[in-house]
C-alpha cells in the first residue's frame, strides 16, 4: 500500500499531527512519503497513493492559504487532464482521510468543519472515498492570538496538541491502515 502524508503546518501543531501519523505508519511497516506543502507548486502525484492523510491548520474557518493554493492548482490540473468527471466516478482502491488543527474560540468545532469539508472536496471529485474526518485541538500559537488559548468555547487548550492527542491520532491511524489493508 502506498501512504502520502501531505499537509500546512505555519505553527507547528499540524506539523506535530503529520509527524505522528508518518511514525505510526512507519512502525505497522508501511512506507510513507510525508510532505509538507511549500507552495502550490509542488505537484505531488496524488492518483498514485491507496491512502492519504491531508491536514492543515485552520486560518478564518479555512484551510491554510498554501494549502487552498495548491488544491486549486491540482484541481485545474485534474480538470484539463480529464481526471475528474460528471458524478465522481469512484475509485476502489484511493481512500483519504482528511483532518485539521483548530483552536475553535468562539464555536469550538463547528470552526474547522469548513476546513475539512474544503480540503476533502477535491479527493472527493476525483472518486477518492474519504474515510475519516479528524479535529485535533491546537493551542494559538502567534503572539497575538495567543490569550485565545484560555477561556475559549474549548477552555485552555496551552500545550496542545499534547501526548494524549497524539496518542488517539495515532490510535486512528492504526485503524485506518487496518481498514484500508483489508480491503
Amino acid at each position: 500500500m502506498k501512504v502520502l502524508n501531505l499537509y500546512f503546518s505555519s505553527t507547528g501543531n499540524t506539523e506535530k499531527v503529520a509527524k505522528t501519523i508518518d511514525e505510526t505508519t512507519r512502525e505497522l511497516g508501511y512506507p510513507v512519503d510525508t510532505v509538507k506543502i511549500l507552495s502550490k507548486d509542488m505537484s505531488p502525484d496524488i492518483l498514485d497513493y491507496d491512502l492519504i492523510f491531508v491536514g492543515s491548520g485552520v486560518y478564518g474557518q479555512l484551510p491554510g492559504k498554501k494549502l487552498m493554493d495548491l488544491h486549486g492548482a491540482l484541481l485545474q490540473r485534474f480538470v484539463k487532464a480529464g481526471e475528474i468527471k460528471p458524478a465522481s466516478p469512484r475509485r476502489p482502491s484511493s481512500h483519504v482521510v482528511v483532518y485539521c488543527t483548530y483552536g475553535g474560540v468562539h464555536t469550538g468545532m463547528n470552526e474547522a468543519i469548513p476546513a475539512v469539508k474544503y480540503m476533502g472536496q477535491l479527493f472527493d471529485h476525483l472518486g477518492f472515498t474519504i474515510i475519516g474526518e479528524w479535529y485535533v485541538v491546537g493551542q494559538y500559537m502567534t503572539k497575538k492570538l495567543k490569550s485565545h488559548s484560555v477561556g475559549g468555547r474549548l477552555g485552555d487548550i496551552r500545550g496542545r496538541p499534547n501526548q494524549a492527542d497524539l496518542e488517539e491520532v495515532a490510535e486512528k491511524v492504526k485503524g485506518v491502515i487496518q481498514s484500508v489493508d483489508e480491503k
